[in-house]
């Protein structure tokens, strides 16, 4: 077979900087275009649609390793072949198909080893057609080696490609990485994967497509409130369609259709074609630090993964101001929720299918649409002279950009704050296949719980100053266990007996049936050689909880089949309310014994409860990063809702600040991407970036802008003693402090100090207003 270019040329092509997996996925594209042809066509394919990879075995040896790829696709001609191995030459239209440019099938062979022998048949055909590519072995004559192999079945139809003499370094990555390889297929081809009856293996291995873990359709936050409240759901349907354009074949230009010739480079060859954004935007249901973002689509195929640049904006009305990136802006550090799959089949690409041409126009419109030309963000609209930003993804910038824990902004919490080491853990269970975690249940039941506990310590708090009331009724109203109706009395707290006078297990449990779920305790406890069990964690519909013997406790450890069980835990036991233990820490007294029995072990009670607290709640650790990024958390939400009550008077704020605290609020301007100007201090905005201790000294010097529900819930103007006054606000000022000190540390505090920080976090969460 003539292949054309030089040895010299194919050899080069080799060098062209390809990951292990792109060199691999080029080969994949080639099969997937004939099955989209073969689906196209409507007949029927009783082989299916199958692609295998094989990788060079991990015990083999590398001089002997080889990779071979093969499909059950219709198979080529003796000279489709000799064209496809041919550098440059493409059958492929450029919108329609993956393989777009003729170079793939060079460059992925030629980064991977010196020797590629190609295999093809089609239905009826008497024997495999193939041609072998040995860059050691070519001369200028351009002429491969021609092979051919006996068919034992003549219905057999399909291509093999063996690539083999690998280069060490990519032979050594493809024998160690097989479940990375898998992995990384799955994101790129995972709508392919889940949307056709297309199957892709690797190393004997069904690739699985990565799904994303997303909140359900029905789901939506409420942004505004009275008349402009406004339902943004949790996942936007996208489909713009635009007039059909005429695109050229050779340069990939589009134009207005009714003219004969490409504008730019003179061509006959146009085609005229529909131009269309659709797919979806959402949210994740967890926060990550890298995986959120926006996955851009052509013809099926992942371009760009995770893509971050939708959330940059810069001011065409001023070119030396930079980038500045819009989301996620408050809470940073903890990452991102905003996902996306939007295909632009229209919009061309880079040769190596990692970029798209952002000099074109249709990418440039793409982002318009999706993003709008303004501000994402409605105080930099109005401050900017723009209108209010209503593209897709602006709606899920207003919605969703807080993070507090609640029904607010979709964010599951432990009646304190959010959870969100706990829900990572859960999307892990759901990229697992966790049949439990496929639907967003877990995390709406968080949501639901956290909102009942929340509710629940309201209700004990405002009960505790009137002992007389029944507190057990109004904290079981505000945990959803009972209604909340007039001249109704309390349910009684102790279970019904049976007719021998003793209480049944089953009358407690019906009992209990309207307990609220406990997420974050509601997981596997596990020791290795000590066995596991299944826990989930309620609390208790019954106060007080009692044992098998009627002896009030404040855990009831139900077993159930298997290493199952349920706990019931009575928020209103002494060592609780009086003695300051954790759920966590009563459910561990219950479960170390159990294990210690179980397993026969010769472990401590202690020691068994230290290491499940070390293994299965590492999200309860008192460490330094931890409460640092909670009162980081609390505090940006300060700024936040302060910023907004010096808006009509910033230079009362401003005359507080010391020349270094100015410092500060400037660096912190510059080093977020922003460009500092004087406007910053004639509105809240400074705020934003203003250090901890600035806040506490503007509370005390300017009281009446944040208390009384402004800010905080605490009442300052209503009362007629200026002690008394005094006091109120001391006691959040107190709680700012802690917060203050922990953010500014130059060393790591002691572990008393980061305790009592945690407790001021919780202390004040419950003092902001809602």
């Amino acid at each position: 077979m003539d292949i054309t270019p030089s040895p010299r040329i194919l050899r080069a092509l080799g060098e062209i900087e390809f990951a292990e997996w792109q060199c691999i996925a080029e080969l994949i594209d080639n099969a997937f275009d004939d099955f989209t042809e073969i689906m196209k066509s409507g007949k029927a394919w009783p082989g299916g649609f199958k692609v295998s990879v094989s990788l060079p075995n991990a015990r083999g040896r590398l001089e002997d390793s080889e990779v071979l790829i093969q499909d059950t696709g219709q198979g080529m001609s003796r000279r489709s072949l000799e064209n496809s191995v041919r550098a440059g030459w493409s059958s492929n239209d450029r919108w329609d198909k993956l393989g777009l440019f003729g170079m793939g099938f060079n460059v992925s062979t030629a980064r991977l080893g010196n020797r590629t022998q190609v295999f093809t048949t089609q239905a009826g055909d008497p024997e495999w057609t193939g041609v072998e590519i040995d860059l050691g072995e070519i001369r200028h004559d351009f002429q491969a080696k021609d092979l051919s192999e006996a068919k034992t079945d003549l219905s057999e139809h399909g291509t093999r490609i063996i690539i083999s003499q690998l280069k060490q370094r990519h032979a050594q990555w493809l024998q160690r990485n097989a479940a990375q390889l898998r992995e990384v297929l799955g994101r790129i081809y995972s709508w392919i994967l889940e949307s056709s009856p297309v199957e892709l293996w690797v190393g004997g291995v069904r690739v699985q497509p990565r799904k994303a873990c997303i909140w359900g359709e029905d789901r939506y936050v409420l942004y505004g409130s009275g008349k402009n409240a406004e339902q943004i759901p949790a996942v936007i349907k996208i489909d713009q369609k635009y007039s059909a354009a005429d695109a050229c074949g050779q340069c990939g230009n589009w134009q207005e259709t009714g003219t004969s010739v490409c504008q730019e480079c003179g061509s006959e060859d146009l085609q005229t074609r529909e131009r269309r954004i659709h797919g979806w935007l959402g949210i994740q249901r967890h926060l990550d630090k890298r995986d959120f973002g926006i996955d851009f689509l052509r013809n099926g195929r992942k371009i760009l993964k995770f893509d971050k640049r939708i959330f940059d904006w810069t001011d065409p009305n001023d070119p030396v101001a930079g980038t500045e990136t819009e989301y996620p802006v408050d809470l940073a550090h903890l990452g991102g929720r905003i996902v996306g799959e939007i295909h632009l089949d229209h919009v061309p690409v880079t040769y190596s299918k990692d970029a798209f041409e952002y000099s074109d126009r249709s990418w440039r419109g793409a982002l318009d649409y999706l993003r709008g030309t303004g501000p994402l963000l409605p105080r930099s609209a109005e401050r900017l002279g723009y209108p209010r930003n209503t593209s897709p993804l602006a709606r899920l910038v207003e919605g969703y950009r807080r993070v507090d824990a609640g029904r607010r902004n979709l964010i599951p919490g432990d009646g304190n704050g959010p959870i969100h080491a706990q829900t990572r853990d859960w999307a892990r269970r759901f990229w697992a296949g966790d049949p439990e975690y496929q639907t967003d249940a877990k995390w709406w039941d968080a949501v639901e719980s956290h909102e009942s506990r929340k509710n629940a310590e309201k209700v004990r708090a405002a009960t505790e100053s009137s002992p007389n009331q029944a507190d057990e009724f109004a904290v079981l109203a505000a945990l959803g266990a009972v209604d909340v109706a007039p001249n109704i009395a309390p349910p009684e707290s102790t279970p019904k007996s049976s007719k021998d006078g003793q209480v049944t297990v089953q009358d407690r449990l019906d009992r209990l049936a309207n307990s609220v779920a406990i997420p974050e305790l509601s997981r596997t406890f596990g020791i290795p050689d000590l066995g596991i069990l299944e826990v989930e964690a309620y609390v208790s519909a019954l106060t007080p909880l009692t044992d098998d013997l009627g002896n009030p406790t404040p855990v009831w450890l139900k077993l159930g089949a298997g290493r199952s069980a349920k706990a019931y835990i009575d928020p209103k036991h002494q060592l609780f309310s009086q003695f300051g233990c954790t759920f966590a820490d009563a459910l561990l007294m219950e479960i170390a014994p159990l294990m210690k029995v179980r397993a026969q072990s010769s472990f401590s009670h202690s020691q068994i409860a230290s290491e499940l607290r070390i293994t299965c709640l590492k999200d309860t650790a008192i460490d330094f990063a931890t409460i640092k990024g909670q009162a980081h958390d609390l505090v940006l939400e300060i700024r936040t809702l302060a910023a907004r009550q010096v808006e009509e008077e910033p230079q009362r704020a401003v005359q507080h600040l010391t020349p270094d605290e100015r410092t500060t609020i400037e660096n912190g301007i510059v080093s977020e991407g922003g460009q500092y100007t004087a406007d910053v201090w004639k509105d809240g905005t400074f705020l934003m970036y203003a250090p901890p201790l600035y806040l506490v000294k503007l509370l005390e010097s300017w009281p009446e802008a944040f208390m009384d529900g402004k800010v905080f819930r605490g009442p300052y103007s209503s009362l007629a003693s200026p002690a008394t006054q005094r006091l109120s606000v001391a006691k959040v000022v107190g709680y700012l402090n802690d917060l203050a000190t922990v953010l500014t540390a130059q060393t790591t505090p002691s572990t008393a100090q980061l305790q009592r920080t945690r407790w001021s976090c919780d202390l004040l969460a419950g003092e902001l207003c809602e």
